[in-house]
């Protein structure tokens, strides 16, 4: 399934319907170029590029990450899922329904506590895992595309500061249950 945007800012600096704007929904007069406005357009421009990805070997945005989850670590329970996954537990539970629907992932009672329901992915679902390397890959190139080697690494490390920063400032906000995910799937 793929996203159709109608209407709203544009993730490449132009604003759908409207012959000029900013791009990043920014207010008359306020900079198209400020860092603001650039990761907001970056960000959307990711999700946007990595949906169409996904979609091509039938998972949604977040599945993958979920998929990695239990790839790198095993079978976990759902709540330990969601915390490495960094999402709350409404949306996990979303993601593992429509994941078992797809039958790539199971859930089964944990022997020691019943309550507890314990993840695992499937033959089917290990059987996607080149596929998703090839996604990440693929993701991978077309958002350095043009970069250096170089400049991709200071790119990810000057993101990583603005992570922290923003993780820092939103941990004492009100919205702090607002999802925020701090971990990184596949390494370069």
């Amino acid at each position: 399934m793929t996203e159709t945007r109608t209407g709203g800012a544009g993730a490449c600096g132009t604003t759908a319907g409207a012959g000029s704007g900013s791009g990043c929904g920014a207010a008359p007069g306020e900079d198209p170029d400020s860092l603001s406005c650039l990761m907001a357009q970056a960000a959307l421009g990711h999700r946007v590029l990595l949906a169409a990805l996904l979609a091509e070997i039938g998972l949604y945005p977040g599945q993958d990450r979920v998929l990695n989850a239990l790839w790198a670590n095993g079978p976990m329970s759902q709540n330990r899922l969601a915390a490495a996954v960094g999402i709350d537990m409404s949306t996990m539970t979303k993601s593992l329904q429509r994941l078992e629907r797809g039958g790539l992932v199971s859930r089964a009672p944990s022997p020691g506590n019943r309550r507890i329901s314990v993840v695992s992915t499937t033959p089917e679902g290990d059987a996607l895992r080149p596929e998703v390397r090839r996604v990440e890959e693929e993701l991978h190139r077309r958002l350095s595309d043009g970069l250096t080697p170089e400049q991709v690494e200071t790119l990810r490390s000057l993101l990583g500061v603005v992570r922290r920063n923003i993780c820092r400032e939103t941990a004492s906000s009100p919205l702090s249950g607002t999802e925020l995910p701090v971990t990184v799937t596949a390494s370069r």
